[in-house]
């Protein structure tokens, strides 16, 4: 299999930190994407994947998989014994439903800071962002608030159990480390009274397959072409 994706970035961390967890890592080849010069968006890329992002798996036969929820359960599935995706109909419904939840309230609001509040991946980008120009940086802010009061929500979640979707990891834990990876590198902390969100993050970055990702941040190529 080819894994089209960069590292540092947090939907590819996902991945990776899934094919840890299966034990799955020799079995992929890593295809590295140019995302400052906009290679996810070239006609060779979008046919791959017309929505023109990363991750992206290509099976054996030739199938390309996009979306980290969908590559996800694939490699889960693949030996038959799901840990990650839930077993039982229960634990797929809440595993699923806190997934959607660590996307639409964390992951996503801080890309979309990321992307439009700060200068984001740069100037090749800018043809590809949405809204112009004017309701940009406060959209962002109010992104990055929002992704604030998602914080505050996995830290009640976290109060109740030991795990974002109950009582074991999963690949709602991973979402959610990711979008706190991510968060970090766009300069939104984790707020100091959000202490279960805290202590969860600390405990999942001890896990092998996280731990080793945890602070991998952009490659330096990357950096330096950003300026930093």
């Amino acid at each position: 299999m080819k894994l089209y994706d960069r590292s540092g970035f947090p939907n590819a961390a996902r991945i990776r930190i899934v094919l840890a967890e299966k034990g799955l890592e020799h079995l992929v080849e890593f295809v590295s994407v140019d995302l400052i010069g906009a290679e996810h968006k070239s006609p060779a890329y979008l046919a791959k994947n017309p929505l023109g992002v990363i991750p992206a798996l290509e099976l054996d036969d030739g199938t390309v998989l996009s979306e980290s929820t969908a590559i996800t359960e694939y490699l889960d599935n693949l030996d038959g014994k799901p840990v990650l995706t839930g077993a039982t109909p229960r634990e797929k419904g809440l595993i699923h439903m806190m997934q959607r939840r660590a996307e639409s309230e964390l992951l996503d609001p801080v890309g979309i800071y990321f992307h439009h509040a700060t200068p984001g991946l740069g100037a090749a980008l800018q043809a590809h962002k949405r809204p112009q120009w004017g309701a940009r940086a406060e959209w962002g802010q109010q992104e990055g608030e929002r992704a604030l009061r998602g914080m505050h929500y996995f830290d009640g979640v976290l109060r109740a159990q030991p795990f974002v979707a109950g009582e074991r990891f999963s690949m709602a834990d991973i979402t959610v480390a990711a979008g706190l990876m991510f968060a970090g590198a766009a300069g939104l902390a984790v707020p100091a009274e959000c202490t279960a969100l805290l202590a969860w993050q600390a405990r999942v970055h001890e896990l092998p397959s996280v731990k080793q990702r945890s602070g991998q941040g952009f490659e330096a190529e990357d950096l330096k072409r950003l300026g930093f």
